[in-house]
C-alpha cells in the first residue's frame, strides 16, 4: 500500500440535484470505500444550470460564472469529506472532478463540462484531475459513458449481467460472464429521472417524485408510451450517448403536442414506463443472454421503476448486493478513473465509446 493510495471522485450528474464526493483507497488491485460527502445544489444554482442547458443570451459569461460557483461547491464537498477524519489528507493522491455537463454533442465532436479545476486545487490543496471526456472524443469516441470500464472491473460475475445507472439519463453496461471473450458494451439508453423530475416540478412543485407517490396515482397511457418510444434514439445502434439537451420538456411536448389533454398523473406514470422500456429494450436487443440486472443511481429508490424492471424476467437488484452503495457508484467510478490516470492506464473502452483505441483520460491541475 503506497503512502498516497486514496483518490476522491467528485460527481454532479444530469439530475442536477447536487455533488457527491467519495474517497476510495486502491491497493493490490482492490478498492475500499472510505467515506462519502454530499452537498445539494441551492435552488438558485439549479435554476441557472437548467437555463444554460438551452441556448440563450450571454452564454459565455454565464458559463464562466457558473464554473466558479460549481468549483467552489466541489471544493467545499471535498473539504467536508476530508474534515470527517476518516483518513489523513496526506494519503490523498488526487481528486477526480468531472464537472457539470451542459452540452454533450458527440456527433459534432465536443462535450462541455462546467468546472474550474484550478480553483478546486487552490481551495482544497489537492491535485485535481479533470477534463475526463475530451481525450476519448479526440480519438473519435463518444466520450461517454465512461463508467463501463469501472463496472467491468468491479461487477463482472459468473453470468451475463447488466449494470444500469438511472440518474437524469439512464445508461446501461452489459457485462459478459467471467472467462468470456465477448466485449463489454455500454451506452446511454434513454431518459432516467429527468422527465419524471421535470413533470413533477411542473405539477407538484417538488424537485422529484418521492416514492413515486405522484406516478402511483396514474395509469399508463399506451398511446403516449408508443409515441415517445418511437423516437429514433431508442432504435439507434450503439455507440450512443445523450443528455438533458435532448430528453427534456421540449422533447416531450414536441413528441406529443396533446399532452395537456391527459391527466398529469397519467403522464407521470407513463414516463416511468418510458424509462423502464428504454432500459429493457437496450438489454434484450443488445445482450439477450443477460440474466441479472443491477441498478444504481437515484432511480433505485423509485418503487415503480424497480417493480416494472422486475417484470422483465430478469433478476433485478440494487448494486448494494454487489458491495457498493447505489448512490456511490458514479463518484467511485470517477475516483477509479483518477487512479487510472495517475498510473498511466487507460480509462475508456473502445467497444463502448467507439474511440480508435485505449486512451488515458484526464488532465492534471497540481495542488
Amino acid at each position: 500500500m503506497t503512502a498516497k493510495s486514496i483518490f476522491i471522485g467528485v460527481m454532479s450528474g444530469t439530475s442536477l440535484d447536487g455533488v457527491d464526493a467519495v474517497a476510495c483507497r486502491f491497493f493490490d488491485g482492490d478498492m475500499q470505500v472510505l467515506g462519502h460527502s454530499y452537498r445539494p445544489y441551492p435552488q438558485t444554482l439549479k435554476d441557472k444550470l437548467t437555463a444554460i442547458l438551452a441556448p440563450g443570451h450571454n452564454e459565455i459569461e454565464r458559463a464562466g460564472a457558473l464554473s466558479l460557483e460549481l468549483a467552489t461547491l466541489y471544493a467545499q464537498t471535498i473539504n467536508d469529506l476530508v474534515s470527517e477524519g476518516l483518513f489523513s489528507v496526506d494519503e490523498v493522491r488526487a481528486a477526480a472532478v468531472h464537472g457539470q455537463t451542459v452540452r454533450h454533442c458527440p456527433q459534432a465532436g465536443f462535450t462541455v463540462q462546467l468546472n474550474n479545476p484550478a480553483l478546486v486545487a487552490e481551495l482544497t490543496g489537492l491535485d485535481v484531475i479533470a477534463d475526463l471526456r475530451s481525450r476519448d472524443m479526440a480519438a473519435g469516441g463518444q466520450g461517454a459513458p465512461l463508467v463501463p470500464a469501472f463496472h467491468a472491473e468491479r461487477f463482472t460475475g459468473n453470468v451475463e449481467r447488466a449494470i444500469v445507472n438511472i440518474g437524469g439519463i439512464a445508461n446501461v453496461t452489459l457485462l459478459p460472464a467471467l472467462g468470456s471473450q465477448a466485449p463489454v458494451l455500454g451506452f446511454d439508453c434513454g431518459p432516467g429521472n429527468t422527465l419524471l423530475d421535470v413533470w413533477t416540478q411542473r405539477h407538484c412543485g417538488q424537485s422529484f417524485d418521492r416514492d413515486a407517490a405522484f406516478a402511483q396515482k396514474g395509469v399508463v397511457v399506451e398511446k403516449l408510451l408508443n409515441v415517445l418510444m418511437a423516437d429514433e434514439y431508442f432504435v439507434r445502434p450503439a455507440p450512443k450517448s445523450t443528455g438533458r439537451e435532448y430528453f427534456n420538456e421540449a422533447w416531450l411536448l414536441n413528441r406529443f403536442p396533446a399532452l395537456s389533454t391527459l391527466k398529469p398523473e397519467d403522464v407521470q406514470r407513463t414516463l416511468v414506463e418510458v424509462t423502464v422500456a428504454g432500459i429493457i429494450r437496450a438489454v434484450k436487443q443488445t445482450a439477450p443472454e443477460t440474466q441479472e440486472l443491477y441498478v444504481c443511481g437515484g432511480g433505485v429508490f423509485n418503487p415503480l421503476i424497480m417493480q416494472s424492471l422486475s417484470q422483465s424476467g430478469l433478476t433485478v437488484q440494487s448494486t448494494s448486493v454487489l458491495g457498493l452503495d447505489p448512490m456511490l457508484v458514479e463518484a467511485a467510478a470517477f475516483a477509479w478513473l483518477g487512479y487510472r490516470f495517475i498510473n498511466k492506464k487507460a480509462g475508456n473502452l473502445p467497444a463502448v465509446t467507439h474511440a480508435s483505441g485505449l486512451r488515458i483520460l484526464g488532465a492534471l491541475y497540481p495542488a
